[in-house]
């Protein structure tokens, strides 16, 4: 591992350092790209209006454009305010209710098959509602499978004036629950396929996946539920799904919006031999960018800036996750954690308090510009150590995984930027999903590793029936 480390950190640091000086040059075909907005291009944007106003409940609609796209920016600006007076509160947190799950699906780090640990909805309520007073509006809702929360629907009508992204395998999600989410009115589902029906039983570990899975998406779609479709691409599915024809298939269903997601090997099965190579993830990175001003369908990413230049959203601050247990960890795939939302003290407290939490910001802002668990585990391993942090999985092999690890490319790719064709994707991303700031000045990796830790009282913890 450290042979395969040092050789990639050498590579890896020629790269930042002509990304440096391209950055210093503003080369206009790597950094401005090139806007236009054609009588097709125009087109496209009215059809993608008309499908919103047609194809699904108006109640919705407005409760999306209300709820998430105002109350999502306003929380945004917050967060903004909130770094230049130096506190810090993620506008957007990752909450997995729930450990268990009805699938097995390859390179899961998820402890699925463990007891079944959830979130009670005290907990939840305190928790968002903390989130709400510092102006949060927009929450993800991940497992397991959520669907599997005896009490989600309660979660969703508790919160009408919020939104929630709901990360689902849509196999649970029968007419009769598609109505529910329907008449909440506040989430959208968001459904995992992960290929044909042979490729669906592989990688999801059982039988009749794509099948049910499709049902599932077809009971949302029937309901007139804004809803989405998302892929963890990789080596067995990124050829028949990253192609127009799927694409193509999704709009004819009426799905409003997808997501790719690169594959990420990690966890007690991580197949590596399934993660896409650097000249696939650039493909990947073109065909978003060449869909946004060609289909009808909004496409969302979480790697990349509008000059198509990579981030990772927890280095950002963007967002953080919360785990079944209540473990504050700042991203789904780092399973350390030095707090938890059961600590007595607020959530606004934990976060503007945690040394392990900012020095993991820190830390991978000055590493790297794409992901830390994979190009730099060693890194990510001394940090850990550092501050003692705690292995929150049930199966407490978080480190050993970790330390097996061989470093590879993420996202970032400074040599390949590949920016935004389109205006409104620009627009959004200059004002709400953008670096703020955090790579302009890093602090740098020895400086955040070889610091004091600032240690508190350990927090007490409150008993929750």
């Amino acid at each position: 591992m450290l042979v395969g480390i040092a050789s990639y950190h050498r590579c890896r640091h020629a790269e930042h350092d002509l990304r440096g000086r391209l950055d210093r040059s503003r080369r206009p075909d790597i950094i401005s790209g090139h806007l236009t907005l054609t009588p097709a291009i125009l087109a496209m944007y009215l059809q993608l209006a008309k499908r919103g106003l047609l194809e699904t409940d108006k109640r919705l609609l407005w409760k999306l454009i209300w709820n998430m796209g105002f109350g999502g920016a306003r929380a945004i600006w917050r967060f903004k305010k909130r770094l230049k007076r130096g506190e810090f509160f993620p506008p957007y947190l990752y909450i997995s209710i729930i450990n268990s799950c009805n699938l097995r699906c390859q390179g899961c780090w998820v402890d699925v098959a463990a007891k079944q640990e959830k979130i009670d909805m005290d907990a939840l309520n305190r928790m968002i509602g903390e989130a709400k007073e510092e102006g949060n509006r927009f929450f993800g809702i991940l497992g397991g499978e959520p669907m599997m929360y005896p009490e989600l629907m309660d979660l969703f009508a508790a919160h009408r004036d919020c939104y929630f992204q709901l990360f689902t395998n849509g196999q649970l999600i029968t007419d009769a629950k598609a109505r529910q989410l329907r008449r909440v009115g506040n989430v959208t589902p968001l459904v995992s396929v992960e290929g044909d029906e042979i490729v669906s039983d592989t990688r999801r570990g059982d039988k009749n996946v794509y099948s049910r899975t499709m049902k599932g998406l077809q009971n949302c779609l029937d309901n007139k539920l804004l809803t989405g479709v998302c892929t963890s691409l990789c080596q067995s599915n990124i050829d028949a799904l990253l192609t127009n024809r799927w694409v193509n298939q999704l709009i004819k269903m009426r799905v409003l919006y997808m997501w790719y997601h690169i594959y990420r090997p990690v966890g007690p099965d991580a197949c590596p031999e399934l993660a896409l190579t650097p000249e696939q993830q650039l493909r990947v990175r073109q065909f978003v960018v060449d869909t946004r001003v060609t289909k009808p369908i909004v496409v969302v990413d979480a790697y990349y800036d509008g000059n198509g230049t990579a981030l990772c959203p927890a280095a950002t601050g963007f967002t953080h996750h919360i785990s079944p247990w209540g473990d504050v960890e700042p991203c789904p795939i780092v399973q350390f954690s030095k707090e938890s939302i059961h600590d007595k003290r607020s959530l606004k407290e934990t976060f503007n308090s945690s040394g392990f939490l900012r020095d993991f910001r820190e830390l991978a802002a000055s590493a790297t510009r794409g992901c830390i668990v994979l190009e730099r585990p060693d890194l990510l391993k001394r940090l850990v150590e550092k501050h003692g942090a705690r292995d929150t999985t049930v199966r407490q092999t978080a480190m050993a995984e970790l330390e097996a690890m061989q470093p590879r490319q993420s996202q970032d790719n400074p040599l390949h930027a590949i920016p935004e064709k389109s205006w409104v994707y620009r627009f959004v991303k200059k004002h709400f999903f953008n670096d703020f700031g955090v790579y302009d000045n890093p602090v740098g990796i020895e400086a955040v590793l070889e610091r004091d830790n600032v240690r508190g009282e350990e927090p007490e913890l409150v008993q929750i029936k």
